[in-house]
């Protein structure tokens, strides 16, 4: 059994990552601004008003006290549909504020719990791929996300002499309220094919970046 920390844990993909943890066993604690009625019935510890645009956290470490972290799964995120014409300067902070920023603050808050062997999970996306934008488009989706799997690069540099891996992993295009239900894959398929990659990281693969539902290898 893992103590696992998620974020976005209140619905789609995370409620779902939250559920089959629970399942299978793991101590999951979910880091949430408002926990929602299905994320209560789950019966997993609760750390509300804990918001990853805001640099303080809600002082997350502080509450862990002397829990030790077998596994950080980065899931809160955000999407808006912005373009080039008009350019919405707003829109493209705000992502970076939540999917590129967000996760740099959690990883360094918690650090200092993370048990030896721990390992940490980013949920990125192939929008964030240099090498895959073939359609364009989406600029702050997808500079948050090619920043933040910069980001991972070197996190997985920085945290290899203490033994942490680091992942990158692609959900899929996942029928969600923040895709308006549009999608290819559901979320209960897609957190199974997440939690697969992420059980398959290892030292010897840190720093990969993969497509959750086929394991494929995913360009950057």
């Amino acid at each position: 059994m893992a103590t696992v920390l998620l974020t976005g844990a209140n619905r789609g993909i995370g409620l779902e990552l939250a559920r089959q943890l629970v399942a299978r066993g793991d101590t999951v604690i979910a880091a949430v601004r408002r926990p929602s009625d299905a994320l209560k019935a789950l019966g997993c510890r609760i750390e509300a008003d804990i918001d990853v645009s805001d640099d303080t956290l809600g002082h997350l470490a502080d509450r862990l006290d002397d829990v030790r972290l077998d596994l950080v799964i980065n899931n809160a995120g955000y999407l808006e549909r912005d373009a080039l014409e008009p350019l919405d300067l707003g829109a493209i902070r705000r992502q970076f504020e939540i999917n590129t920023l967000g996760p740099l603050k959690v990883v360094a808050a918690v650090l200092p719990y993370l048990a030896e062997g721990a390992r940490i999970a980013h949920i990125t996306s192939r929008m964030g791929s240099v090498t895959d934008n073939t359609s364009g488009g989406y600029y702050g989706y997808r500079i948050s996300k090619a920043a933040l799997n910069m980001a991972a690069a070197s996190m997985t540099q920085d945290l290899k002499p203490r033994g942490i891996a680091v992942g990158l992993v692609h959900p899929g295009f996942v029928r969600t309220e923040m895709t308006g239900g549009q999608g290819l894959i559901d979320a209960p398929d897609s957190a199974k094919g997440i939690l697969a990659r992420i059980d398959a990281l290892t030292m010897e693969n840190t720093g990969g970046f993969w497509h959750a539902d086929t394991g494929e290898v995913l360009p950057w």
